[in-house]
């Protein structure tokens, strides 16, 4: 393979952050060298509807060949990326409380019809951690239920709603991010349970959105000593590759949390960090902070490990194959030339029948 072809393999595996409300040209030039597998949206990037539908749209473009994916956690309560006049949602624990598989279904759907509208076909959720530490810093009422087979239930339902409205569905945070105590943006988290502990209970979720053929599974930076004693569950091959890939039998897309949150950062470089998620088996990376020099030393990298052999160039292929897969399921179908015009988009987000499902949630609050 040529080096320029090589380079253009490679930036597909990086779903990138910007600042702005527009495609930054810096990083317009990261997808004309590299390619580029995908944009994340931030609160920073939206202005309103219009706005997100155009960026959305461009950012499609950004590869004709090789369509972006355009991803935001929208997961609803406080992590929610896109306000009103989007339908807000309560938090997940919501449905956890209610038990009514059917009003999940019904707020996935509504969720999905609105994030299509705007051109999101990749949305972070949900999140599958089971809330069994109250003091849990960063989960909390983000989890669906505290009892691991109600969180299963509800994750499944969730993702099969997500993915039947044409958005591929992510779940969150392999293999556990529920019982910890420390915020994994801030330090390494501890998970320190027996593996029959984890199979059991932490588990649970995640066998269950795989058998609903969730298209993606995000990593947890957590320290997992049953199973890794060295390596963040994000950089360990044995986590990611030897129980999600080989154990779990999952073989959608796995994506790595945001490689600059500091519970990777404290001890590793955004491009080590990369370098070992993707040779840990991880399909795709994500860099959210928005320094394209950043981005794009991570990306040389990984050319660079390739290279020099560290990185078999047959762990590429099936990384990009996977996201290829994926992306002929959710990208490939027809979508209108232009985004939506403005009454038609208004039309369709946070309308009644959306704001009454919101309501129902919000009476388990």
């Amino acid at each position: 393979m040529s080096p320029a072809a090589l380079r253009r393999a490679i930036g597909q595996l990086l779903i990138a952050g910007f600042n702005g409300h527009q495609i930054p040209i810096e990083l317009k030039s990261i997808a004309r060298e590299f390619g580029l597998g995908g944009v994340i949206l931030f609160a920073r990037n939206v202005a309103d509807p219009e706005q997100v539908a155009e960026l959305c749209f461009n950012a499609a473009q950004l590869i004709p060949e090789a369509p972006a994916w355009a991803s935001v956690d929208q997961e609803g309560g406080r992590v929610a990326r896109l306000r009103a006049p989007f339908t807000e949602w309560p938090p997940m624990a919501t449905l956890g409380r209610s038990g009514d598989l059917a009003l999940a279904g019904r707020f996935a759907r509504a969720l999905a019809l609105e994030l299509r509208a705007v051109g999101i076909t990749l949305d972070y959720a949900p999140v599958l951690d089971v809330h069994t530490n109250e003091k849990n810093p960063v989960i909390g009422d983000r989890a669906l239920a505290g009892r691991a087979a109600e969180a299963a239930a509800l994750g499944a339902a969730i993702v099969r709603a997500l993915q039947d409205e044409h958005v591929a569905a992510c779940g969150k945070h392999f293999p556990g991010h529920g019982d910890t105590s420390i915020d994994s943006h801030l330090e390494l988290p501890l998970v320190e349970h027996p593996p029959e502990r984890l199979r059991e209970l932490e588990f649970l979720p995640f066998r269950a959105a795989i058998e609903a053929r969730v298209a993606a599974m995000m990593t947890a930076h957590v320290l997992v000593p049953a199973f890794d004693e060295r390596r963040p569950a994000t950089l360990s091959k044995r986590i990611v590759t030897g129980i999600l890939r080989q154990e779990l039998h999952f073989e959608g897309v796995i994506l790595s949390d945001d490689l600059e949150m500091k519970a990777l950062a404290n001890d590793y470089s955004v491009s080590e960090s990369a370098v070992l998620a993707i040779e840990a088996g991880c399909d795709g990376i994500l860099i959210c902070g928005g320094d394209s020099e950043v981005q794009a030393a991570a990306l040389e990298a990984l050319v660079h490990a390739v290279e020099e052999e560290r990185i078999p160039y047959a762990r590429i292929e099936d990384a990009i194959r996977r996201q290829q897969r994926a992306k002929e399921q959710f990208l490939a179908m027809p979508v209108a030339p232009r985004p939506l015009a403005a009454k038609a988009l208004r039309q369709l987000l946070g309308r009644d029948e959306h704001r009454l499902i919101a309501d129902e949630m919000a009476r388990f609050a």
